[in-house]
């Protein structure tokens, strides 16, 4: 089992002709069922051509129309992206999912206060996130698929590396993944943790989860709450910035301590108040599932 996507996922890449684009489509295609699950790709300019056989098309629902696609992912530049997911929602896919980093924040507004106005059905992984993986299955995004492994554990994340080090970290100790899912660093995204958590909540095939947070908004503290109330499986939270400088960005653009708010001590207080066991450094996110499992 797996969430948001498995092997009859029908992808199309918008941005399939940049280099980025390209080269993930390629390693996406590679990994599993993904030459079932990579179907089209988007180009205004190219409609008609085709990339390594995968049909360009010149918008997202003539992509949908003509070769089933339900999923996007988009590897369009920082200025053209926002339009690029909007066109995707539009179009009424399941899920889209935005690798770009650099998005202007003002066009991230817009389009989820259009998703929200509207009532859109489309679900948003991203922007500035790694993607989605269902190890075994399908992968969509820029994450390594030779670390992950078939398994009962969910990972959900907000920094691309830690979703691989944890990955790595199971895997390396026998313990495959359900669903691994990076929603990105951005301040204003998708999905955030506690979309996920409900979706690995709901899995029947996943019996643990591990949740990786950093500095920056209140969006684990919200998780956390909800876990306490509903969350049927074990938790592993992991939150990163503890050195962090109050007003300094660390990586992310939402992550930034602001107003005294957003602290890594406020997020791991927040999480073990909700019994999510923490791991004290990111080197033990696997070996603290682990003995939850044990």
């Amino acid at each position: 089992m797996s969430i948001l996507i498995d092997r009859r996922t029908r992808v199309v890449t918008q941005g399939i002709t940049g280099k980025t684009g390209q080269f993930h489509t390629q390693t996406s295609r590679a990994y599993a069922h993904g030459k079932e699950c990579f179907v089209a790709g988007v180009n205004p300019k190219k409609a008609g051509e085709n990339f390594e056989g995968i049909p360009i098309f010149g918008t997202v629902k003539d992509a949908k129309e003509k070769a089933g696609v339900n999923t996007s992912v988009i590897y369009v530049p920082p200025p053209f992206a926002a339009a690029a997911i909007w066109e995707a929602v539009e179009a009424d896919l399941d899920l889209v999912i935005c690798i770009t980093e650099g998005i202007p924040v003002r066009d991230m507004v817009e389009v989820r206060d259009r998703m929200r106005k509207q009532n859109r059905k489309t679900r948003l992984v991203g922007p500035n996130c790694p993607g989605v993986i269902t190890p075994g299955e399908i992968k969509i995004g820029i994450m390594p698929g030779h670390i992950h492994k078939p398994g009962p554990v969910g990972v959900v994340s907000r920094s691309g590396t830690l979703t691989y080090e944890a990955v790595g970290q199971l895997t390396e100790l026998g313990i495959g993944q359900s669903s691994a899912v990076g929603i990105g660093g951005d301040p204003v995204n998708g999905l955030k943790h506690i979309d996920v958590m409900k979706l690995f909540n709901d899995d029947p095939k996943t019996d643990a989860v591990i949740m990786i947070g950093e500095i920056g908004g209140s969006d684990e503290e919200e998780a956390a709450r909800w876990v306490k109330k509903n969350m049927k499986k074990p938790v592993v939270g992991f939150i990163a910035g503890i050195t962090a400088p109050p007003g300094k960005r660390m990586g992310h653009a939402g992550a930034i301590i602001s107003g005294g708010k957003g602290t890594a001590a406020e997020k791991i207080e927040a999480l073990e108040a909700a019994g999510i066991k923490v791991a004290p450094t990111p080197a033990e996110m696997g070996t603290t599932l682990k003995s939850l499992l044990s």
